[in-house]
């Protein structure tokens, strides 16, 4: 586990939601979580890790065949999803940009004050809520009554708690077990 520390280079510095520094030297591919000096567990995502970590696949299809971003991004990705994440909840999200640091193997690095599990709950929530307001512009009662209806019977813990199971999230690959 990584350990939260002022590191020797001010630029691989990232202060924390909770105060502490990380060092984004010390934050890699396989980490999904650290426990922090302030007592807390925070959730780490880099831009690599696949949006399969919190929705299966064909979700993932779904949102990358739907939502056009208004970037130069092809496709909807775990920036999107971190940025729809961060606007959320600005004050809860570490960001830092490396993509000028060769010795780190991704570009972006976020980190919440909250840990992997609560930060996989908040993407579901936000993506329900994505979800909702693409299907609220689709002008069909019957289609945003029989979402909603879905939705009154999704529970997000349980969700979580499945998905999670179904995972492996040991390995830098989130593959399916």
């Amino acid at each position: 586990m990584v350990e939260p520390r002022v590191p020797g280079s001010r630029d691989s510095a990232l202060e924390l939601p909770c105060g502490e520094h990380v060092d984004t030297h010390d934050l890699h591919l396989g980490m999904r979580e650290f426990d922090c000096n302030c007592g807390g567990t925070h959730a780490v995502v880099l831009d690599p890790h696949p949006l399969a970590r919190f929705v299966p696949e064909f979700l993932v299809e779904v949102l990358q065949a739907t939502v056009e971003p208004s970037d130069d991004h092809d496709e909807f990705t775990t920036v999107h999803l971190l940025g729809v994440v961060m606007e959320e909840f600005p004050d809860s999200v570490a960001v830092a940009d490396t993509s000028e640091d060769g010795a780190v193997g991704y570009s972006m690095a976020w980190v919440t004050e909250f840990d992997s599990r609560r930060l996989h709950e908040v993407v579901v929530e936000l993506l329900v809520e994505l979800m909702e307001h693409a299907v609220s512009h689709a002008e069909d009662d019957a289609v945003m009554d029989e979402f909603e209806a879905q939705m009154l019977e999704f529970d997000v813990a349980t969700f979580v708690d499945e998905y999670r199971a179904e995972r492996d999230f040991e390995d830098r690959h989130d593959s399916a077990v």
